[in-house]
């Protein structure tokens, strides 16, 4: 353990320190405005909140048999981790929520970390995701994009009890108020499966039922939109818009990067987004038999990376959360406002009803597939047969 976290912070510390320059532009960090002549330490805070997850080395073979490290091919799937990460900050810890070093935090910051963790009884692993990954046509330790990671990120989504999200993901850049309102207010599967997985299931919060026994109220929303700005390079008409998201107190920031290269797009400075950068090699970290991480190689405590908007590949998926139903209200308005106001090319569509031409929209629900969290990834296979007999059905 100790030679693990000597190694941990060797290889953090021998990152290239990039300090933000003397200026009078405000910082925006998912939807936080820092001043850096005035509280720079307060934006430093903000960001080494974030929970950082990076390649990680030593864990156990993903799938009994696969890589034991996701260095080279993992970067997006942790960027999609960094994400989700966030949004159940937001849901658990309130955005405003701060981590400092050797402070004792509350059990739901370790509950949410305990997602993450490289196991394959962790719902949110990089096993987890590898293997869901199969279903969308990616091989293990085949590198993602961000439409793949949103996808399988809102397929694990069902198997969350504590969580409970409701994960939407656009299509054809487009956001459907109707089929999100919908799926939030949509009463869950009822389950009477047992709770074996302490990493997977273990201690539930209670919400409130109605008479027939399913949980009523908006499910909080995770809302991801894939986007493609451009050809080869991003347009400059879209850049004003792509910067008004990171000022939204929604924002979950945005999945993207170079060419098989992920990041984790937090915020902006000028013409500079701010991102967390993945590409990190550290030891596989377990947590606990308090059930407690020694989280501190999960937290960016360096002056984050910056890169020029106009290096960005187009490839992006935008993030949002929304607690409540008039968090959601309030981004639709903000869209309308700051997104949507007289652009002549739109960096996506928000639309009130379900487009006629579409498919009927059903809210996912989770499969059929007796399991615990522990035993979801050798109930994949099954898992992908009924969506197979599903499709077949539909056509």
């Amino acid at each position: 353990s100790v030679l693990s976290r000597y190694e941990n912070q060797i290889t953090i510390l021998s990152d290239y320190l990039e300090e933000f320059p003397e200026t009078d532009e405000p910082v925006w960090i998912l939807g936080r405005q820092h001043h850096l002549n005035t509280d720079k330490s307060k934006l430093l805070l903000d960001i080494s909140a974030r929970l950082w997850f990076t390649y990680r080395r030593k864990f156990s073979p993903i799938g009994g048999t696969g890589p034991s490290s996701d260095a080279g091919w993992g970067c997006m799937l942790r960027c999609g981790q960094m994400m989700l990460a966030q949004a159940l900050i937001c849901r658990h810890l309130g955005r405003d929520w701060q981590w400092e070093k050797d402070k004792k935090q509350p059990e739901e910051y370790h509950r949410i970390l305990r997602c993450f963790l490289d196991r394959k009884d962790c719902c949110y692993s990089i096993h987890q995701m590898a293997q869901m990954g199969v279903g969308e046509g990616k091989s293990i330790g085949e590198w993602f994009g961000p439409n793949t990671v949103a996808q399988v990120l809102k397929k694990l989504a069902l198997f969350d009890e504590w969580n409970s999200l409701a994960v939407y993901v656009s299509m054809d850049n487009t956001v459907v108020i109707e089929d999100i309102k919908k799926m939030c207010w949509s009463p869950p599967q009822s389950s009477n499966a047992p709770h074996s997985s302490t990493h997977w299931h273990r201690g539930a919060p209670a919400r409130n039922k109605n008479p027939a026994g399913f949980c009523t109220g908006w499910k909080p929303l995770l809302l991801i939109i894939p986007l493609r700005l451009g050809i080869n390079h991003i347009n400059p008409v879209y850049i004003d818009a792509f910067k008004e998201c990171f000022k939204m107190p929604q924002s979950l920031g945005a999945l993207g990067g170079k060419p098989n290269n992920a990041y984790y797009f937090i915020g902006f400075l000028g013409n500079e987004l701010i991102y967390l950068d993945p590409h990190t090699t550290q030891s596989f970290v377990d947590s606990e038999e308090s059930g407690t991480v020694d989280d501190e190689s999960f937290h960016c405590q360096q002056a984050p990376h910056r890169m020029k908007i106009m290096n960005l590949d187009p490839s992006v998926a935008l993030g949002f959360f929304c607690k409540e139903e008039c968090d959601f209200d309030s981004w639709c308005s903000l869209v309308q406002k700051e997104i949507l106001k007289q652009q002549s090319l739109r960096m996506f569509e928000l639309v009130q009803k379900h487009p006629p031409h579409w498919p009927p929209f059903i809210p996912p629900t989770k499969p059929e597939v007796s399991t615990t969290g522990a035993e979801l990834i050798e109930s994949t296979d099954k898992l992908f047969e009924l969506e197979e007999e599903f499709e077949i059905l539909s056509v």
